[in-house]
């Protein structure tokens, strides 16, 4: 009753006696008001809560394996931390804890056993967990209390204030393939022997369509032939197996509908139309490394099976699709995922592009670039001759041997043309010079004269 009238949380060993009472009688102590539903909720085992918390998911249509590995990190991180009721719960235990954890692999030995070949499965440790992992435990374990306090099943979350991890150094990059590489890759496959269930062409087919369509692995798995209509060239996911949880109707080259006609014709439209294997980024690479395609490049960008994805949004970019329809092809929520994580530059693009500016040199004067034979030409044109003001006429050295050395009609009739117009200039000026110096007249001399 003191911790009802203070207002206070149960101490340790009353929320230990809590969550040992039966459920019963902890809900007769709620109806009568000596603990309120948040008390009720702290005393009650984690396992518990987490139960229920798996069935709100699954009511809200979240997938099973969605379902199934939230619930999974939020135990193992709890497991791990030693919390077993609600009020034990403590941030800076769980942010010490979750980047130690390990990652297991479930693998199969087969051994012989008095003869018998024997499959048991065997964990195999691959070390501690990436901060991108650690990331997602911490991410389940908020979503798992912000549960709880929407619930009503506590008054905070103690939690909330806890940061994700920085994971920019060991986030694993990806790179799109460029064209010529994809074209080898679709042709080396197509010969490669049987691998991982698959055969060569039902490889290269399943490459092909990935890069022209973006489907995630799990959505090309789930496709089955009566998801194509050949006639539209459209292929449609179910809502099921999307990432968002909404149907998907993508369209199709008219090229490959026909590939995927001639291919899909043996097969029921009930039968899936690829048996993607799980492993599929180890099959890729294996197809990648006969193609002589390196898995990681010089910049530690890898090719993985999602990078085919990264392939469909950065040839949308590259062949100018608008960012817009781009987004909507991928299916993204948010166009600045398309244009920054899912599109590349490909080798080249920027040197085109700096080659597309505009050129900012100086501008230089035009000059007339005139043959030998014109500019010869017009040296011998000579120009008008006018009269001259101290009554010498001026002419040139080689005026006499022009007339011969013009090569056209129209030259030799001009050169004539100025020829007589210097000799009726000549007389001019000789009259001139007659008249210039007028003596007295002189009546006895014109007398005999006459």
């Amino acid at each position: 009753m003191v911790f009802k009238i203070n207002n206070e949380p149960p101490d340790r060993e009353l929320s230990e006696w809590l969550s040992q009472i039966p459920a019963s009688l902890r809900d007769k102590l709620t109806k009568v008001g000596l603990i309120d539903s948040k008390r009720a909720a702290a005393g009650k085992s984690l396992t518990k809560h987490l139960k229920d918390f798996e069935n709100s998911l699954l009511a809200k249509g979240t997938s099973a394996k969605q379902v199934g590995q939230i619930v999974y990190r939020v135990k193992r991180a709890f497991d791990v931390c030693g919390f077993n009721n609600w009020n034990e719960i403590r941030p800076d235990l769980i942010q010490r804890e979750i980047p130690k954890l390990h990652k297991y692999v479930e693998r199969v030995e087969i051994k012989k056993v008095r003869g018998k070949k024997v499959r048991r499965k065997k964990l195999k440790d691959l070390g501690l967990i990436s901060s991108k992992t650690a990331n997602y435990y911490l991410k389940a374990v908020k979503q798992f209390c912000n549960w709880m306090v929407n619930n009503g099943r506590a008054s905070e979350s103690p939690v909330d204030y806890l940061q994700p991890i920085n994971n920019h150094s060991e986030s694993r990059q990806r790179r799109a393939l460029e064209p010529e590489q994809l074209r080898l890759l679709l042709k080396t496959a197509q010969c490669r022997p049987k691998r991982f269930g698959m055969t060569g062409p039902a490889r290269a087919m399943l490459y092909q369509l990935a890069v022209e369509t973006g489907l995630r692995a799990n959505e090309l798995r789930s496709l089955k032939k009566s998801s194509f209509d050949f006639n539209n060239c459209i292929v449609t996911v179910k809502a099921g197996s999307t990432k968002n949880k909404k149907p998907a109707i993508l369209p199709l080259k008219e090229d490959t509908a026909k590939m995927l006609e001639q291919f899909l014709s043996n097969k029921a439209c009930d039968i899936n139309a690829f048996k993607v294997p799980q492993k599929s980024a180890d099959m890729l690479k294996e197809d990648l490394a006969a193609a002589g395609i390196p898995y990681v490049d010089d910049q530690d960008r890898y090719a993985d099976f999602h990078a085919l994805r990264h392939t469909t949004g950065s040839w949308l970019a590259a062949s100018g699709v608008h960012p817009k329809v781009a987004q909507v092809i991928m299916r993204h929520s948010d166009i600045n995922l398309t244009m920054s994580r899912y599109t590349h530059i490909f080798r080249g693009q920027e040197s085109e592009a700096i080659a597309k500016l505009p050129d900012l040199s100086f501008t230089k004067p035009k000059v007339s670039q005139k043959s030998d034979a014109h500019k010869e030409d017009e040296k011998n044109v000579l120009p008008p001759v006018l009269p001259p003001k101290d009554g010498k006429l001026r002419t040139s050295a080689n005026s006499d041997e022009l007339l011969p050395t013009c090569r056209n009609k129209r030259k030799a009739s001009f050169l004539s043309q100025n020829q007589r117009f210097r000799a009726k200039n000549e007389a001019f000026l000789q009259r001139g010079r007659r008249d210039s110096n007028a003596q007295p007249s002189d009546r006895q001399s014109d007398a005999l004269t006459s």
